[in-house]
Formats: structure tokens, sequence, C-alpha cells
């Protein structure tokens, strides 16, 4: 099949965790045979690259600002998707999901599917005016394609208590790597020791809160470990600018910039523990890195964290003093909440794995194209890939 994603930023991905979901979810069909079409923006990713582990990158220009990159671009995507032989058009994001009306209309010949990342109105840097646009989005997702997925069990009961709709579950994925890649990197470029430290892997962006672990540590001057924040900003640079000024009593707190590849490797695996402060999340992509390499995670007590806090993955907190209660409970006993974290990571290999995730992923695209026929269509293209 010929399938296009409209929506995301780009692939490779440098930072979002949409942008990271896509890239898996794309070279992973392209590895399955079928023909993947990413539309990129011109900031995001370099316009001379035109393909990426077999999939075919289309560069379309943005109005390059907070509230007009996504829409305009996914626009430019949505059009030239009007011309195109696709089989599915997918979409990501409740904010894109707006324009999904458009090849339900004029390319009827294609398929449109949606996936539900977040509750994308409750981020605190929109103002009321795209509030009321992703309120207007969510609607969309929910009505507009073919199929709507979602990354999370708490947005598939929303969509059915809100929009009465029936949705298909298909998670975030991870994969769990067992090879160990040191320390040098992490010692040599912002000088950190082994289990010396708590992460914090975020976009800097006001929803995240990250500024309530930055008050922890600034209420505990003297303790012997660090707090790492890495990522970067996204049209937030006020909140950035914040952050560093809230932290910048305290040498124990260190912002890492956005990170890649074998150094944000070592920052998850020579962690002593994990911490996840989001007032809003879909299924938070760190989160999961984090439960796979085994972290002890102290997360905030929201809905959207309820599929790990329900079997006793991860620790909780709902104030200051309950997020420094379980700081100082890792330290005094790290090998206590060790466990938690060997167990949690089982469950996410078990359960968050890209590879049953691409299975039924494939299979949903070969239901909604072929109908009742769909098996007969996919065993024909696994032959012929064959």
């Amino acid at each position: 099949m010929k399938i296009a994603y409209l929506g995301q930023k780009g692939i490779p991905a440098i930072s979002g965790g949409i942008e990271r979901h896509v890239e898996e979810l794309a070279t992973r069909m392209a590895e399955n045979g079928h023909e993947i079409f990413v539309y990129t923006r011109s900031h995001y990713t370099p316009t001379k690259l035109k393909t990426y582990k077999n999939v075919s990158l289309i560069n379309l220009p943005s109005i390059f600002t907070k509230h007009l990159d996504a829409i305009t671009h996914t626009l430019f995507a949505t059009f030239h998707s009007l011309f195109s032989h696709y089989d599915i058009i997918h979409y990501h994001g409740v904010g894109p999901a707006l324009l999904s009306f458009i090849p339900r209309i004029f390319k009827p010949s294609a398929k449109v599917i949606v996936t539900f990342h977040c509750l994308d109105r409750k981020h605190e840097k929109w103002n009321w005016l795209a509030r009321t646009a992703l309120k207007l989005g969510e609607l969309a997702a929910c009505f507009f394609p073919h199929q709507t997925i979602v990354v999370s069990k708490n947005l598939q009961e929303y969509c059915l208590k809100n929009y009465k709709r029936e949705t298909v579950y298909l998670p975030n994925g991870i994969e769990v790597g067992e090879k160990f890649s040191g320390s040098d990197k992490i010692k040599k470029l912002f000088k950190l020791e082994p289990k010396k430290y708590f992460l914090m892997v975020s976009r800097l962006i006001p929803h995240k809160n990250l500024e309530e672990a930055i008050k922890v540590f600034n209420r505990l001057p003297n303790l012997d470990y660090k707090l790492v924040i890495t990522g970067g900003g996204f049209f937030t640079d006020d909140y950035v600018e914040f952050l560093k000024k809230l932290a910048s009593p305290n040498k124990n707190i260190i912002f890492t910039g956005i990170q890649q590849g074998e150094t944000l490797k070592q920052l998850y695996q020579n962690a002593l523990a994990f911490i996840l402060p989001s007032k809003n999340e879909g299924l938070s992509l760190s989160l999961l890195e984090a439960l796979s390499f085994k972290l002890p995670t102290i997360v905030r007590s929201i809905p959207e964290n309820r599929e790990f806090i329900k079997k006793d993955l991860v620790l909780t907190f709902t104030n200051l003093k309950n997020l420094e209660e379980e700081i100082l409970a890792i330290i005094k006993k790290p090998e206590v909440f060790a466990k938690i974290g060997i167990k949690a990571c089982k469950f996410v290999k078990e359960y968050y794995s890209w590879s049953k995730i691409i299975q039924a992923t494939d299979l949903l695209y070969y239901k909604t194209v072929y109908g009742n026929n769909y098996l007969e269509f996919k065993n024909k293209r696994t032959s012929e890939v064959n």
C-alpha cells in the first residue's frame, strides 16, 4: 500500500513525541513492504534529505509561528496528497485532524486515519483561540476519519465519554535495549557520575511542569545528587528562561539541551531515577523509555499515567512535599526501588514493543482499505514482498 503521514514536523526525529512515533511507524512500515511518504517541514528536516530508511520525504513550507506552523504545513500537505495515489492518508494530532475532512470529500479513493496523541488544548502555551481550534480538532479526529487511533486507554475512555465514538487503542512503542553503553560521554560533556543524578527528558514547555522538580532540588541545597534536564523549548523562550533563572542558584541542576543517540542512552542508563512532573500527557515516550531502562520513576498522579500507577510500576506525587519524599526515599534505599524498575521494564517489554504495535497497525490498515477481504490482499502482498 501507499501510505502518507501528515501532521508531524518531520523525520528523523530531533525532538517531540509525535515525531519519534512517526519515525518508528514509518520506517517499520517501509520494512513491511509498504510505500511510505512522510511530509516534513523545512525548518525541521533538511530540504536536501529526500529519503530516510526507505521512506520518501516530501518537504513543504509552513508559516513558522507558534500558532500557524502545524496547521499551514498540514494544509499544504493535504492539498499535495489529493494529487497523489495514496491508499491511506494518516494524520497525527488533533490540530492537523481539523483538515482530515478534505481528503474525505475530495479524495474518496483514499482511506483517512487520525491518531489522537494527547489533549493538546490543555497545554498552557496555547491562547483561548488555539484551545478552541484544538477542541474542534478533537471532534474532527473522532468524526472525520475512517478510523481513529488513540495511544492510551485514558484517551479511549475520553473519546467514548465525550464524543460517543469507538476508537482503536494502539499505544506508543519502545525498544528495550539490553546493551550497556557506559558513561564516558556524560562524564565528559556534563561531569555526571553514574547513579548520582535524577533525570527529566522533556520538551521545555509549561504543561510539562518541570519547575516542580527544580523547586524541590532548591529546597535541598546540600543534596549530593544532581537534577539533569534534557530537552529544548519550542516557541517557549520565556518559559525556558524562567526555568533557567529558577535553577541558576543551584549548581546541582544541569540543562543538557536536546540530546540524541548514545548520549541520550547513557543519560538514561546511568540515572538513579526518572521524574515526570507533567500535568497532561497522552502516552509519554520518555516515560516508556525510562521504564525500558529499568529506572525507578516518579510521576504526577494524573489519569494519563493510570495504566502504570495501578500496576505499581511507578511512584506518584501530587505536590512538592510528596515529590521530595519520593526523591529522598529512592536515595535512601536505591536497591529497593531498583526492583520496581525491573518489574516495570518487563511490563513495557511485553505490552509496548514496537513489533506488536506495528503488526496491529498493519492489520488495521489492511482492514480499513480492503474491508472483509483484507486477509486475501494481505497474503497476496506478503507473497509479493517475499
